[in-house]
């Protein structure tokens, strides 16, 4: 093991972290806002990355230009399903908490079942995209392009989310809803639509996360699965309800996956991760930067 190889690994996996913190912000969000975990998340990903797929196939758009298309049908179908789905299962009278989980869980499923119906299991790939199979050499360190450029729209996909919370009225507004949804009605702020935004802004932020993954990745039925579950690891390293954790969290996430294959077989890449998280679950339990 030279010091070039663990540079390169590290960097690569700085490019994954800042992906994975992208596809987990939306989750992050969600939860902070409503404290529901949407276990559909993956599938979100998922969908995003058939949105892209068949853009490309049928209109020859890249998937570099597809992502704010798919980024705003997302944003549609997360409002949708808030406002279909889960707005009726937050008003059970009892363990709404199992009610929400199964919610979404079920949501996952039928999902999952829908794209292996309609779309079949085989593994499909964008082969000829604009950044496809390129690679940049910064001081002898081999960054593959579409990874790169993901990181750099996730980085900017993060200083949006900020400047939007922090400086907008809707932004000031979500967050009055997270602090007491039901003393905002008292301020005439509609708590339902807000939720909806919630829901639509998470999904747009994991539907720009499956545009650049489809550049790269393989898309299939089951592939929200994989990094669904990274997801919530990322969430709950980085904190329930922050989204600078689940911005930190994706980073560490990506550097700890990477140091692991450099010392263990790459099938046991993973390990690393839910070590680094048991770790702070019993050190931390609300994660590095949460606060519940």
């Amino acid at each position: 093991m030279t010091t070039a190889t663990i540079i390169q690994s590290l960097a690569s996996g700085l490019l994954m972290g800042l992906l994975y913190g992208l596809i987990a912000v939306g989750l992050a969000l969600i939860f902070g806002l409503m404290d529901v975990t949407n276990f559909a998340h993956g599938e979100f990903l998922m969908l995003a990355m058939y949105i892209s797929f068949f853009l490309f196939a049928f209109f020859a758009i890249d998937p570099l230009l597809a992502a704010p298309l798919v980024a705003a049908a997302m944003f549609v179908f997360g409002a949708v399903i808030y406002l279909v789905v889960v707005r009726f299962a937050m008003r059970a009278k009892t363990n709404i908490g199992m009610v929400q989980i199964f919610t979404t869980f079920g949501l996952a499923i039928l999902m999952r079942g829908l794209a292996q119906y309609f779309f079949t299991p085989d593994y499909r790939s964008i082969t000829q995209s604009w950044l496809g199979g390129k690679t940049i050499s910064l001081g002898g360190v081999f960054l593959p392009v579409p990874q790169l450029v993901g990181a750099l729209v996730s980085i900017a996909a993060f200083g949006a989310l900020y400047f939007f919370i922090k400086k907008t009225d809707f932004g000031r507004a979500l967050e009055a809803t997270r602090e007491d949804a039901g003393a905002v009605a008292l301020v005439g702020i509609d708590k339902n639509k807000v939720f909806a935004l919630g829901w639509g802004l998470g999904g747009a932020l994991v539907g720009l996360a499956g545009a650049i993954m489809a550049m790269f990745f393989y898309i299939y039925p089951d592939v929200g699965a994989s990094f669904a579950l990274i997801a919530y690891v990322t969430v709950a390293l980085g904190g329930f309800g922050s989204v600078f954790g689940a911005f930190a969290g994706g980073i560490i996430v990506g550097l700890v996956e990477a140091s692991t294959a450099l010392l263990l077989p790459p099938s046991l890449k993973s390990v690393g991760i839910y070590a680094v998280y048991l770790l702070v679950v019993f050190i931390r339990p609300r994660g590095l930067f949460g606060s519940i």
